[in-house]
């Protein structure tokens, strides 16, 4: 399948689909004329890379992981429940410090009593 028919298969613009490739996380044959062709599995693939990133996980982590999503797109490996759980508790953490944040910004705004 070529790069325009994958986009629109998955409405994924084709420059994302590109990022992907140059990220290590879709791979695609090239024709003698230098053409992207995709396999009949990459819909499903980028289908699972984008429920990883709308996981919040970074391409390098995706990167990892890819290979050991089974089943459904969002279902993973139990070997990789650490690996989950760290990126996890990164999201808890900057959520906390964001929290922080609007309530210090919060009492700059609240008037003087």
């Amino acid at each position: 399948m070529r790069i325009g028919q994958l986009a629109r298969e998955t409405g994924v613009s084709v420059r994302l689909l590109r990022y992907y490739e140059e990220q290590g996380l879709l791979a695609a044959e090239r024709t003698p004329g230098g053409q992207r062709v995709y396999a009949d599995d990459a819909p499903a693939t980028v289908r699972r890379i984008r429920t990883l990133l709308d996981a919040g996980l970074p391409t390098r982590v995706i990167r990892e992981v890819l290979d050991c999503v089974c089943g459904s797109d969002a279902e993973v490996e139990p070997c990789l429940s650490p690996m989950l759980r760290e990126q996890l508790q990164g999201i808890e953490e900057r959520i906390a410090r964001l929290e922080g944040s609007r309530r210090s910004l919060a009492r700059l705004l609240t008037p003087l009593a």
